[in-house]
């Protein structure tokens, strides 16, 4: 049976992989460097909306963050509503309460300001407003949005999450604690606005964390099957830009180059694994924001070397690639040293920079609950290096207990 199961995976992702490769997924448009959050409201595309919903947190509300976006707003005469109730998981009700406020305002038009979460938000808010019959959990899944949604515009505030240029938004359901992803092309923003300034005041826990989430995507879309040589390169370029600064802007947070460089790091990975996927730390750390809270940037930086070390001998010559990249192998390392030093550095990273080895939350009774959302999730969707059963999956969960 696992051997029909791991054929049907296998066939599946090659459908995946074609499709990825024929379907015109967008890349946004970037406006890049210091002060460009400035330039958005100048933007044609964003100049003939009348009524803007910005979706955010109340956090960045407090720190002013928003201040030089609303006042460039207004002096193109465009008006604006401040959605700031997104949660850190955002949830179900996030996404129907600032829909009710889109519709209330008559807004045309949709400015996700911050992290992975409000990013998240402000996609599904958006399907909802064009596909007012579908529920968020019926557009769970691949290609459930069926209406373009309004045009959208992202300003992230961390470097990581790529949710700025992906197809994907997470969500997750609190009455059965699942977290669940909707991918569409549709849910692509025209424009993304790439701004190191707004990153300056970060602290450093959400810099090391976004910072390795970026990674992950990095990582997983290289060493999974469904790469291609543009989608390698984008992956590539985002380790080694992690690998150079990363650590520089945990310790100098206010290296501003740095700050640029992730920020450029993260949009890279996210364009390679919004067409190349990821594997199964997305699909385990998934699980844990769903069942913990868990951020989900903390829950890949723990998960990932574990999973690299799971696939063993099936991706080391993929990671000794990535090793050479990033210019930590020697001259005499053979494949098999590299792939090791590259999965070590991680660890030293995560070490360096506060990481925890496991996740404080997880209980041994909820592992079998985990394995079988994780596997769910994962199979057949996920072009893994090396297909993990039930077993596998439950034996690698037990290895982030506290």
């Amino acid at each position: 049976m696992q051997f029909l199961k791991n054929k049907y995976q296998r066939a599946y992702n090659k459908i995946m992989k074609y499709a990825s490769i024929v379907l015109p997924i967008p890349i946004p448009k970037v406006l890049e460097g210091e002060g460009s959050i400035k330039k958005l409201a100048n933007e044609k595309k964003l100049k003939k909306l009348k009524n803007i919903l910005i979706v955010t947190d109340k956090i960045l509300v407090k720190l002013n963050l928003l201040d030089d976006l609303l006042v460039s707003l207004k002096e193109n005469n465009i008006n604006y509503i401040i959605y700031d109730a997104v949660q850190p998981n955002p949830t179900i009700e996030n996404i129907e309460n600032g829909l009710i406020l889109y519709k209330k305002n008559k807004c045309d038009g949709i400015i996700a300001f911050g992290g992975g979460s409000p990013m998240d938000c402000a996609k599904i808010i958006g399907a909802r407003v064009s596909n007012p019959y579908m529920s968020v959990r019926r557009m769970k899944g691949l290609f459930r949005v069926f209406l373009p949604i309004p045009p959208f515009f992202c300003i992230p505030t961390t470097a990581g999450t790529g949710s700025e240029t992906t197809i994907a938004a997470v969500i997750t359901d609190p009455t059965t604690h699942e977290k669940f992803a909707i991918n569409d092309i549709k849910l692509v923003p025209k424009i993304a606005v790439l701004d190191p300034n707004l990153m300056l005041g970060l602290p450093k826990h959400i810099t090391s964390t976004t910072g390795l989430d970026a990674l992950t995507h990095a990582v997983e879309a290289f060493i999974g099957l469904n790469g291609t040589k543009f989608t390698n390169e984008k992956a590539k370029n985002a380790v080694k830009l992690i690998f150079n600064n990363l650590e520089e802007v945990y310790n100098n947070p206010k290296n501003i180059e740095a700050r640029n460089n992730m920020a450029l790091a993260s949009f890279d990975a996210g364009v390679a694994f919004t067409r190349a996927y990821i594997g199964y730390v997305h699909a385990i750390a998934h699980n844990m924001g769903g069942m913990y809270g868990v951020p989900h940037g903390l829950a890949n930086a723990i998960i990932l070397p574990y999973v690299l070390e799971y696939y063993g001998e099936s991706i080391i010559n993929k990671l000794a690639d990535l090793a050479k990249v990033t210019k930590i192998e020697d001259n005499k390392d053979n494949n098999k040293t590299l792939a090791k030093k590259f999965i070590n550095k991680i660890k030293e990273m995560n070490k360096k920079m506060e990481i925890p080895t496991s996740i404080k939350e997880l209980k041994m009774s909820d592992i079998p609950l985990l394995a079988k959302r994780a596997l769910k999730e994962a199979n057949p969707a996920y072009p893994v290096p090396k297909i993990m059963n039930y077993e596998d999956c439950q034996n690698l969960i037990k290895k982030l207990l506290p």
